[in-house]
């Protein structure tokens, strides 16, 4: 699966990964390959992604930069104030705000 993870000012995370799990509005839920379509609100909490086998770039909000990864299994947590995420074909988006590395 593939993800984008969008801010109105930067991207946050780009690239392959296993799974997300997101703080839906009614409640949190995972996104596996092969999920079916969905478009969501998310409230206030954690974003947990698991890197996949492939390339990907996040943004290192301590360091104010951007890092190249390649390791799959890592986990990447970030707290988010709300947003939206969109899944289609194992194809992610998520577009958020308020957004902290934990």
């Amino acid at each position: 699966m593939n993800i984008a993870v969008l801010t109105p000012d930067r991207e946050i995370f780009q690239g392959v990964i296993t799974s997300v799990k997101v703080p839906g509005v009614k409640g949190e839920f995972q996104v596996l390959k092969n999920h079916a379509p969905i478009v969501s609100a998310l409230e206030k909490g954690n974003v947990e992604i698991v890197t996949g086998e492939g390339g990907y770039t996040y943004y290192d909000t301590a360091a104010q930069e951007r890092k190249k990864g390649s390791t799959a299994g890592n986990k990447l947590v970030f707290k988010i104030e709300g947003g939206f995420i969109e899944v289609l074909n194992n194809e992610i988006s998520l577009l958020i705000q308020g957004v902290s590395q934990l």
